[in-house]
């Protein structure tokens, strides 16, 4: 029976994790990556949503994260017909309040004003 911890097998310790670079200060060479959507300047602003599925919300936004999940209030769903998925003609919505919105469903997130 060999000795794995010679070669570098399962013992504890023996270096660099598996794709890291083993030179110190590795992590301080890149540059830090800016987001590509910066939420921040939405906070507390109107905002329209649209998901997959077709639906489609407008709220302000009161806060989000790297995975872009919003959290929205005062959000007003835009009612559609259920036999042609359209947006109704004389526009109706239904309130929905305070929500948590998955950033997974998300297609399209422009604000109100602009």
């Amino acid at each position: 029976m060999s000795d794995n911890r010679s070669r570098g097998g399962r013992g504890r310790g023996s270096g660099a994790a598996r794709g890291a670079r083993s030179t110190p200060g590795s992590r301080d060479d890149k540059p830090r990556r800016e987001a590509i959507l910066d939420l921040s300047k939405f906070i507390d602003k109107q905002i329209r949503v649209k998901f997959t599925g077709g639906r489609e919300v407008t709220g302000t936004l009161k806060g989000y994260d790297q995975l872009l999940n919003l959290v929205m209030d005062d959000i007003e769903e835009a009612l559609r017909d259920p036999t042609t998925g359209l947006l109704l003609a004389p526009r109706r919505t239904r309130s929905l309040g305070l929500a948590v919105i998955r950033g997974t469903s998300l297609i399209v997130l422009n604000p109100l004003d602009g």
